[in-house]
């Protein structure tokens, strides 16, 4: 099974961290600014930010196997609704698709990492949670490289139609090697009625509360991409669905997301956090760095993912190093203070910087690319509820999307006239003072020490 469960988990990253290098030339054949291509990034991201949880939680419901392969169909159909799409709303409108599709196969990846270690025994499946982080580390580093060498064989459009090919080897491999039914799916808890009478799954989907869920998230994000006092109503629409989400999932028997549960457990809430702010310094850096390498620095596209690949090989040299040692503390301490550096090396370049110490700051800020994300996951398969582990797995992915809208939004921000060097600077200010916040968070939660895998 291991081999559709990576396949399907990295058509999110490698999507993701593609378009860092397609923005400027998109923009250039399309007639649009920074300001607009950062759509393509909000797009796909919120749309996965809604999605990841929704569909973990259908997946905790009814299998993976039936969602990967719907998931999986959806991101053929997006790679080719994007290649030949006229303009930059219909662009954006793939990407939303192609966010939607991705959003099914790592939920199902956690469920049946999880539904294997209640079979066979283990307590933690150390190496397969290493290959699910492994691959999206290494996809999302080296996603710019891929896609400038894309670029320059084909345009811009080959980072669409990419998705055809790879759809197809996710759903002959779901079709042959998933199972039809997992043992935390046919003992997965569902809620009873008035009479004692348990009810059918179909009846136990929330979808009130994932519509209010999706309007919360919506209207922040929205909101975020370009703060304006003519907008206030967006955070104040925000809030009041935030206010009917909390109140809905109180009181329903079988809530979309638990919140009883999730509010008591302060480890796997500190965990969402450090995801978010371990991801908002990451993607600012790829995205933003790489749209100043094009337009501050003079770059064209391949080159400037030629630039980015000591990034790709520093994330997956440490990857592969740390995969297998369980320490979480030590990762993210690490991580964060690695990000520090890598930030306060970014304050020194101007447009004529030389090219080896752009590649030098690539290289230091991969190594936070393969600590960060492999110790929050390491955390939440230890933190989460077993039956609960698909809709967690979403959530700490929406927590990562959640990072990278507000990176798109201060990417947006900063370079409102273009990527000059001057945003960047400030843009560098911002990533610092995450990866400081990201090293305080933690330093003083002490439940991280103490960390260890539990029996299923």
């Amino acid at each position: 099974m291991i081999a559709p469960m990576v396949l399907g988990s990295v058509l999110n990253p490698v999507n993701s961290s593609m378009i860092a290098v397609a923005l400027v030339p998109i923009g250039s054949a399309l007639g649009a600014p920074p300001s607009q291509t950062a759509w393509l990034v909000s797009g796909l991201y919120l749309a996965t930010a809604v999605g990841q949880p929704v569909i973990g939680r259908l997946v905790d419901m009814f299998g993976p196997r039936r969602l990967y392969l719907i998931g999986t169909a959806m991101v053929g159909v997006a790679g080719l609704l994007g290649s030949v799409a006229p303009n930059l709303g219909a662009l954006v409108a793939a990407r939303v698709l192609l966010g939607f599709g991705t959003s099914a196969a790592y939920p199902a990846a956690m469920h049946l990492t999880r539904s294997e270690a209640e079979r066979t025994g283990r307590d933690s499946p150390a190496g397969v949670l290493t290959a699910l982080a492994v691959s999206a580390q290494t996809v999302s580093v080296i996603g710019p490289t891929l896609g400038g060498l894309l670029i320059g064989l084909g345009g811009w459009r080959t980072i669409f139609l990419v998705n055809v090919p790879l759809s197809l080897a996710c759903l002959v491999l779901g079709a042959l090697r998933l199972p039809k039914a997992t043992k935390i799916a046919k003992g997965a808890d569902r809620a009873a009625d008035a009479g004692g009478v348990p009810v059918p799954a179909a009846r136990g989907i929330d979808l009130p509360g994932m519509a209010l869920f999706a309007a919360l998230l919506v209207a922040l994000m929205v909101f975020l991409m370009k703060p304006r006092a003519e907008d206030w109503y967006l955070p104040v629409l925000a809030l009041l669905a935030g206010a009917a989400f909390v109140r809905r999932e109180l009181r329903v028997p079988e809530p979309f997301i638990d919140l009883r549960v999730l509010g008591g457990n302060g480890p796997l809430l500190a965990t969402f956090l450090r995801q978010f702010l371990s991801y908002t310094t990451a993607y600012a850096f790829l995205y933003g760095f790489t749209q100043w390498l094009e337009e501050g620095r003079g770059l064209h596209a391949a080159a400037a993912g030629l630039v980015l690949l000591p990034l790709s090989l520093t994330g997956l040299l440490v990857s592969a190093i740390t995969g297998r040692r369980e320490a979480v503390r030590g990762k993210l301490v690490v991580g964060s203070l690695v990000q520090i550096a890598g930030c306060a090396a970014m304050l020194t370049l101007q447009a004529g910087s030389a090219l080896w110490l752009l590649a030098a700051i690539g290289a230091l800020m991969g190594v936070p690319q393969g600590l960060n994300g492999l110790a929050n996951q390491n955390a939440l398969y230890w933190q989460a509820d077993p039956a609960r582990i698909g809709s967690a797995a979403g959530l700490l992915r929406t927590f990562m999307y959640l990072g990278a809208m507000a990176a798109s939004a201060a990417d947006a921000a900063f370079f409102q006239h273009g990527a000059d060097t001057g945003g960047l600077h400030h843009l560098s200010l911002f990533m610092l003072a995450g990866a400081v916040l990201l090293l305080a968070v933690t330093v003083i939660d002490r439940s991280l020490g103490t960390l260890t895998p539990r029996k299923a």
